[in-house]
């Protein structure tokens, strides 16, 4: 006897970028610099008093966090971000997927502009919400004439835009973000702008944040999995409208953010300054990387992420695979032709060129 299972999701594969022990990983976008040994110290403090409390549940509505959040996202625009328009899950992708469960639904549609990245038509499926995908210019920008109309021809509940975006690296400019603000909200839908790469953008491009207190139908994500170097604690955040959080608190699971993770975000917190420490660096060597892959004749989009996408290849898989033979891993993925590389340490991004040399055709 078969499984019951839904048959849209017969024959689909998980989600995952291949995991492969090489000795260079430049696959998911990982911040490269380990926490320090004082980070780690106080973490493990942290935990050890989180685990003496857990015989009873966490505060459900981990009111000690989102006050820290808040105010880190105060510091990215000079405040006003109050801990009541601040929701946190484990991993952005489970904020992404309260959004859905909130906003989407039968009947409902999600709309997003291709390339980009790959889970957002995944939240849809899971939610049961018709997803619709429009697509960005050559340079991958995004037209905002067509967005908008597109926006009012299938009226969306959700739109969901990266900026960065994932795998482009491409930033959205102010303007088009109010822009289709306005568009979503004749539409009667929410904007979801996915700042998961916003502390690594370029000096002078800024955050969503600053529309919030003009478009109550806005919602900035972002996650502690990057700058922070906090992969491994799963704990992504939104900022938005109390009516907005209040919606996601609806939907949420009993306890989602168990004590454990809200101490150790909390612990992280305390220590902005030097997990952001690494940032600078990483810029740097995400600019000299886009420059080094330029000057071999490459096409490269322009990025304000910590990756970079380069092309383009006739057979990208044999890139690919010779680099793995060579002890590289990079990501196969974005449009047909494309590559996207990580940015890591001087030492991993230095045998990544060497290595690509030696494949390049």
């Amino acid at each position: 006897m078969g499984l019951p299972l839904r048959e849209e999701l017969r024959g689909i594969e998980p989600y995952g970028a291949p995991q492969l022990d090489l000795p260079v990983q430049l696959n998911v976008n990982e911040n490269p610099y380990a926490p320090s040994e004082a980070v780690v110290a106080d973490v493990a403090q942290a935990v050890a008093e989180a685990t003496r409390r857990l015989n009873r549940y966490p505060d459900r509505e981990f009111v000690e966090l989102r006050a820290g959040l808040a105010a880190y996202l105060g510091r990215d625009v000079g405040g006003g971000v109050a801990p009541e328009q601040v929701w946190a899950a484990n991993g952005s992708n489970e904020v992404m997927l309260h959004l859905l469960q909130a906003f989407g639904g039968p009947g409902r549609t999600a709309l997003s502009f291709a390339p980009t990245y790959s889970m957002y038509p995944e939240y849809a499926r899971d939610t049961n919400t018709r997803w619709v995908v429009g697509h960005r210019a050559e340079d991958f920008a995004i037209d905002v004439d067509q967005a908008r109309a597109l926006i009012a021809q299938e009226r969306p509940s959700v739109v969901l835009l990266p900026s960065p975006n994932n795998p482009t690296g491409t930033a959205l400019p102010p303007e088009h973000v109010a822009a289709l603000c306005a568009a979503t909200a004749e539409a009667g839908g929410v904007l979801v702008v996915d700042e998961a790469y916003a502390e690594f953008r370029r000096a002078g491009t800024p955050s969503a944040l600053e529309q919030l207190p003009d478009n109550p139908n806005l919602v900035v994500t972002r996650t502690m999995s990057k700058a922070f170097a906090l992969a491994g604690a799963r704990l992504g955040y939104l900022a938005a409208s109390t009516e907005v959080c209040d919606a996601l608190r609806v939907v949420r699971l009993p306890y989602h953010l168990s004590a454990v993770t809200q101490a150790v975000a909390l612990a992280a917190l305390r220590h902005t300054d030097e997990l952001l420490g690494n940032v600078d660096t990483l810029r740097h060597e995400r600019d000299r990387t886009v420059d080094w892959l330029r000057e071999q004749g490459l096409t490269v989009a322009d990025s304000d992420a910590n990756f970079a996408l380069f092309g383009t290849f006739a057979d990208r898989r044999a890139i690919w695979d010779g680099l793995v033979a060579r002890g590289v891993l990079i990501r196969e993925t974005g449009p047909e032709g494309w590559l996207r590389v990580s940015i890591g340490t001087p030492d991993e991004m230095a045998a990544f060129r060497a290595a690509l040399l030696e494949v390049l055709p």
